[in-house]
């Protein structure tokens, strides 16, 4: 039986994996917890994988899984989960910014305190201006349309119930999200806890600023398919039903208009030559184009093979 599965997904950091391995490794033997450490490698073009083979030789609880080429972390973690054994999933990055001495807290947290998931938070961060600010504007936008109040979702360090990295999916660039992910796949209790930042002590950054904008596009990703997902009908049929009733009324009016004025016998141009005439047909359009939308979408959602998906938590058996 193992206590706890560190999910380590990482590109480029054969300098920080030895000194990573061996604080993971202490710190689980002077807290008596069994455990695993799932070296992912993305596709790295150092000497990550050489060095992943000669901890895995030293240590049995080391073990490891190459990408041919560089997918991406949330490739890296979905492989991960699907490896993880202990009853505790704890994902960190592999540059050492993230302490692996948070582990017996997070630990703590999800069998002893009943958490699904605890996410970590780096409250005091040693990084530039350019990634703070982006970073609290990022979660103060995605805390309000997920619902989800964490301070920092983007944290590494995260810690799971071994049911919910088994119940979910990761893909594209979704790690961002696994909360929102998991949230939507019923496991409600999301606790946060502060955790020590470290500066890098090897290498340089993987990430640009690219990634806050891929961040906030994602964000309307998964919120989108959290809503309407199964129901997109829900969606564009009410929204292209309204644009449709508000073009629809426009065109009645301007008819009602033209009639009213010929009949008073006052002179007017012709309905086609208004400017009214064309927004109004242009919204019976774009009205009856979303309610089609939604009609394939629902047909599209139906045909899926998750339209029936539920998740079971617990079952008796005779």
């Amino acid at each position: 039986m193992i206590n706890i599965s560190v999910v380590v997904p990482l590109f480029n950091e054969d300098e920080s994996l030895p000194e990573l391995v061996s604080w993971i490794k202490r710190v689980c033997q002077e807290n008596q917890l069994s455990f695993e450490i799932l070296l992912i490698d993305d596709g790295s073009n150092d000497n990550s994988w050489q060095v992943i083979h000669e901890l895995s030789a030293e240590n049995k609880e080391i073990k490891g899984v190459k990408f041919r080429q560089n997918y991406g972390k949330s490739a890296a973690l979905h492989v991960g989960f699907q490896k993880a054994l202990g009853d505790v999933v704890i994902t960190m990055d592999a540059d050492l910014q993230d302490s692996p001495d948070e582990i017996p807290g997070l630990y703590k947290m999800i069998t002893e305190e009943g958490f699904d998931i605890v996410s970590g938070w780096k409250k005091k961060r040693f990084d530039p201006i350019s990634k703070t600010i982006p970073s609290k504007l990022y979660n103060w936008t995605a805390r309000k349309v997920t619902g989800i109040a964490l301070h920092d979702f983007n944290c590494g360090l995260k810690a799971y119930r071994n049911k919910v990295v088994k119940s979910i999916e990761v893909y594209g660039e979704m790690h961002r999200y696994i909360p929102v992910i998991a949230n939507r796949a019923g496991f409600k209790k999301i606790g946060e806890k502060v955790v020590q930042h470290q500066e890098r002590k090897y290498g340089i950054t993987k990430f640009g600023l690219e990634r806050f904008i891929n961040g906030f596009l994602d964000l309307m990703t998964i919120s989108f398919i959290s809503r309407f997902g199964k129901r997109p009908m829900h969606m564009f049929g009410t929204l292209g039903t309204l644009v449709f009733i508000v073009g629809f009324l426009s065109a009645v009016w301007l008819g009602a208009q033209k009639l009213y004025l010929l009949h008073k016998g006052i002179k007017t141009i012709l309905i086609t030559d208004s400017p009214y005439f064309y927004l109004s047909l242009a919204a019976m359009i774009i009205g009856s184009q979303l309610f089609v939308s939604g009609f394939i979408g629902e047909l599209v959602a139906r045909s899926s093979t998750e339209r029936n998906q539920y998740f079971i938590d617990e079952e008796i058996k005779a």
